[in-house]
């Protein structure tokens, strides 16, 4: 496993680990902690093996016979275009050395990295010093985004406060707002009642973005199958064996068609703030629902984050859905893994047919290319991105 792997997943388990030691007396860490642990080593022991295993029983996750397919193969390890990746994740912005992080950036041609965790832990201080710190030691290389706290959300003016608070941050550097999917699933109020996307609370946060001209990177809601049965007919069933707490319950709300039907209306009912739909909005495995849904609301952009593999078995039909949206979808990637990106440029680049994604669980079927136009490519990779950040140095994008 490359040296860059590794440091970035002990940093996600450290980040993982870091909130219930904070919160908890010390007596319950070490529970907390060998919990967690176990979670991830049994994740990592049901990933398909190196080692051949001879039986006539084998399991569904460790089948997973190399391809004998010859055919053309490109290694792309470098985007054809400088891009923008507008959903990213650098957790200890404020003490990290950038300039490896850079150097990484260089290597895959990425421009500009989004951060949309500038507030951790709700820490206004948090958000500054990421500010500061990529003013100082890159600039122009990353976009700062602010966060919500739903804390005091019961208290009279909340949402005038926060809207507010979202200015101050914006005045001192931030370029947008990130919604967690916490919205919707998790967050309650003090008598327990989930608060919806669409809660009209919230209304003063969305109508001061547009106001800022600043744009909200919504993520809501789950893939839907998590919503289903866990069975032999699931999709997701390796992900959701690996990740048992991804499961919902169906018979219990919200369901999957509710929370993404609250997004929506919260996109019609704030024309002029533009938001940005995470992970194809959970519809990369149906593009023309989703093709619907941009037409149906011109402030909404959408990023294909931890959505590959749905774009990757379906060529064909995605890149036409490309082609007629191609005003309307940003590049992003999620986890911050620099080999991965080498999956998405070979999706959005090649015409390369039946090769591997990167992780199992999301995707057991293989990638084929979508080969996608060169004005499309360009449009996904940095000019739709500068549409929406006026803050993006131009001179790092050709023609620009």
């Amino acid at each position: 496993m490359p040296a860059s792997r590794n440091k970035y997943r002990g940093d996600w388990l450290l980040h993982f680990l870091e909130i219930p030691v904070r919160a908890a007396p010390n007596h319950r860490i070490l529970p907390l902690f060998l919990a967690a642990l176990t979670v991830a080593l049994t994740a990592t022991a049901q990933e398909p093996q190196d080692e051949p295993i001879v039986s006539d029983s084998i399991s569904f996750e460790l089948y997973n016979p190399p391809s004998t397919l010859a055919v053309p193969s490109t290694e792309v390890r470098r985007a054809r275009y400088p891009f923008v990746d507008v959903h990213n994740h650098q957790w200890q912005m404020p003490t990290d050395d950038l300039s490896e992080t850079v150097a990484e950036m260089d290597a895959l041609n990425m421009a500009v990295m989004v951060n949309l965790s500038g507030r951790l832990q709700d820490d206004g201080a948090h958000l500054r010093a990421c500010i500061e710190n990529a003013r100082q030691n890159a600039p122009g290389r990353f976009l700062i985004f602010t966060n919500l706290s739903y804390e005091d959300i019961d208290e009279p003016g909340w949402g005038e406060a926060m809207a507010q608070r979202v200015a101050d941050d914006v005045a001192a550097g931030a370029t947008g707002l990130k919604i967690y999917k916490s919205l919707g699933l998790s967050v309650v109020d003090s008598a327990g009642a989930r608060i919806a996307v669409d809660n009209p609370r919230l209304d003063p946060i969305w109508a001061k973005c547009g106001e800022l001209d600043v744009p909200v990177l919504i993520h809501s809601g789950d893939p839907s199958p998590f919503w289903e049965p866990w069975d032999n007919q699931n999709e997701r069933w390796l992900e959701l064996k690996q990740k048992p707490r991804r499961r919902r319950d169906a018979d219990s709300p919200p369901s999957f068609e509710q929370v993404m039907g609250e997004q929506l209306h919260v996109f019609k009912k704030h024309p002029h703030t533009t938001f940005i739909s995470a992970h194809l909005a959970w519809r990369g495995h149906d593009l023309s629902t989703l093709g619907k849904m941009l037409d149906d609301h011109p402030n909404m952009y959408t990023e294909i984050g931890a959505v590959i593999a749905e774009l990757g078995r379906q060529p064909r039909f995605a890149r036409q859905w490309f082609i007629d949206h191609q005003d309307r979808v940003l590049f992003g990637k999620d986890v911050w893994t620099p080999e991965e990106y080498w999956c998405y440029f070979r999706v959005l680049e090649t015409a390369d047919e039946y090769f591997d994604y990167y992780r199992r669980r999301h995707a057991f079927w293989k990638m084929y290319g979508l080969d996608l136009p060169d004005e499309v490519l360009r449009k996904l990779y940095y000019g739709n991105a500068l549409n929406i950040f006026p803050q993006l140095d131009r001179s790092l994008f050709p023609d620009k």
